[in-house]
């Protein structure tokens, strides 16, 4: 990617063409419930030292699955922010069945 992103707009379909293998888009999903569950437990019960992992269980996932699943960077290292929006917007997405219609806007599928 020669030329920097400028708006989420653009990011989105970008960041889904990232995760075109339906594997690593699980392996995503499941990384990012994870440490959504060890946050939540961390944040209402503690012990405290499960907010950390709940950060680093869910890049974990993410990172391992663009290593050995999708051979290519992660986008968490250009676009934190866009990035970690795009991780819980896509499992979301995932979650609810409606990930389908924004692959195939982003040239998927």
């Amino acid at each position: 990617m020669a030329d920097r992103i400028a708006t989420y707009a653009e990011f989105w379909p970008y960041y889904l063409r990232e995760h075109a293998n339906p594997r690593t888009r699980s392996i995503h999903a499941l990384g990012t419930a994870v440490g959504l569950v060890l946050l939540l437990i961390g944040l209402l019960f503690g012990p405290w030292w499960l907010l950390p992992l709940a950060v680093v269980t869910g890049y974990a996932f993410a990172w391992g699955s663009h290593m050995l699943v999708e051979r290519n960077r992660p986008a968490t290292f250009t676009y934190p922010a866009w990035s970690l929006f795009s991780d819980l917007r896509m499992a979301w997405l995932m979650a609810t069945g409606r990930l389908g219609p924004e692959l195939e806007k982003a040239g998927l599928r």
